[in-house]
């Protein structure tokens, strides 16, 4: 072992190797391409005006523009997830980076309706996995007391990188157009990929920046670096705990969606909002929503000194959805734009009060098949999201663009979702006798 990791002082005095802190860049990687997948995800939404404009798409083309990057990216994560418990998340994530970046750049070479179908629906597939491999390496590099928080980072990040989206592409988009836009996004995660492929391995043992005490740390995660074949498929499908697991994720990501598709319209067109303030507003949501994931990770940390994990997760589940359910309903009868957008913020605040425990489930409950339970539930997730824009699209055009009838929907979603948490056992694991 000693040739494979820094040389190690022998302790004098009786003092113990301090542990190094090589598994903190991990979280330095998965904060930097959540923020990368959220800017690649959330652009189109700011340029679908001007793409509706330039390529003569209707209220329901454009939805199914914005859902069929959800289809694809519901299909591929059981495989993106399985894929990485079996080789490793080294490779599946630098191979998953360079493809949706190529089809990020190639959104901007689109012609007609159909040539935009099939882009985002590639784009998609080639970003599935993208999380489900993050929460792997997390599961392998990370102690069990520091990952709830490090996903409450993680998401945090990944949310304020789609916050910070709708100025950043109408900075960009007042120099080149969105054609020459969506090529200079897609180039950024070329970078990230080489340096990632180049630093990461999938057993921390092989790091030359680990040393024996911070391997010690890490002992519980050992078990999880390793490759397998035998997925418990049966165990996953008769699992109450995953089919709610499922249920839950689909219900919170069926309202998020519309943050990062039709908010820009609705700000322009439902809510009036001047064009020149539009991205100002649609930042709300996911700022907020940072906010969320963050205060996740912090307050779990604090309320498990005082009661189990279980419950912890289990009330910060409850209260996450059932807040989210009624800010969006103050949203909707709130006149005034800039306090209905603060109110919609407060909702996807909640929304995301929800998010660290759920995937930190996956991580607990899924153990080495980490990857594939939470490419599972991603994809129940993403289902809702090929679900909801394109019937948002269907709803417009047959009310008139009347969005309060989305709005109710999504605060219904919300409600739905709280009555899922109290039936979940959110850390036994699936391959426990």
């Amino acid at each position: 072992m000693a040739s494979r990791t820094q040389p190690v002082t022998p302790p004098r005095f009786g003092k113990r190797v301090a542990p190094s802190h090589a598994r903190y860049w991990v979280i330095f990687f998965a904060v930097t391409l959540a923020i990368l997948a959220y800017i690649d995800r959330v652009c189109i939404s700011m340029m679908a005006p001007e793409i509706s404009k330039d390529l003569n798409f209707d209220r329901a083309a454009m939805g199914w523009v914005f859902s069929s990057f959800a289809i694809a990216y519901a299909l591929f994560e059981i495989p993106g997830g399985y894929w990485g418990d079996k080789i490793g998340p080294r490779r599946v994530l630098m191979r998953i980076v360079l493809w949706w970046s190529a089809f990020t750049a190639f959104t901007g070479a689109t012609w007609n309706w159909l040539s935009m179908i099939i882009t985002r629906f590639l784009f998609g597939a080639g970003e599935a996995g993208c999380f489900p491999n993050l929460t792997k390496s997390f599961t392998i590099w990370l102690p069990a007391r520091e990952r709830v928080q490090a996903q409450g980072i993680m998401w945090m990040f990944a949310r304020w990188g789609g916050a910070f989206t709708p100025p950043l592409v109408a900075y960009v988009y007042g120099f080149m157009g969105w054609r020459m836009s969506f090529l200079l996004f897609g180039a950024l995660g070329l970078f990230w990929a080489a340096a990632f492929y180049w630093w990461f391995r999938d057993n921390p043992k092989d790091h030359p920046a680990v040393n024996e005490a911070e391997l010690e740390l890490l002992a519980d995660g050992q078990q999880n670096a390793g490759g397998h074949h035998d997925v418990p498929w049966a165990k996953l499908a008769q699992s109450p705990t995953v089919l709610l697991l499922w249920l839950q994720y689909f219900l919170l990501s069926f309202p998020w969606y519309f943050y990062i598709t039709w908010l820009p319209t609705y700000l322009r067109d439902g809510r009036h909002v001047p064009a020149d303030h539009v991205q100002w507003y649609a930042m709300f949501p996911l700022a907020f929503g940072g906010l969320g994931s963050m205060a996740c990770g912090l307050l779990s940390g604090h309320l498990v000194k005082t009661m189990s994990v279980k419950s912890t997760r289990r009330i910060m589940a409850c209260f996450g959805f059932f807040g989210a359910a009624v800010m969006m309903v103050v949203s909707i009868n709130t006149a005034d734009p800039l306090y209905g957008m603060i109110f919609m913020g407060l909702a996807s605040f909640c929304n995301d009060l929800v998010m660290p425990g759920a995937w930190g489930t996956c991580m607990d409950v899924g153990g080495k098949y980490a990857g594939t339970l939470s490419g599972s539930m991603n994809m129940m997730g993403n289902m809702a999201g090929f679900v909801a824009p394109a019937l948002a699209g269907y709803i417009l055009r047959a009310t008139n663009d009347n969005f309060n009838v989305i709005l109710y929907m999504m605060a219904g979603a919300y409600l739905l979702g709280t009555l899922c948490w109290p039936f979940i056992d959110p850390v036994t694991p699936i391959d426990q006798d």
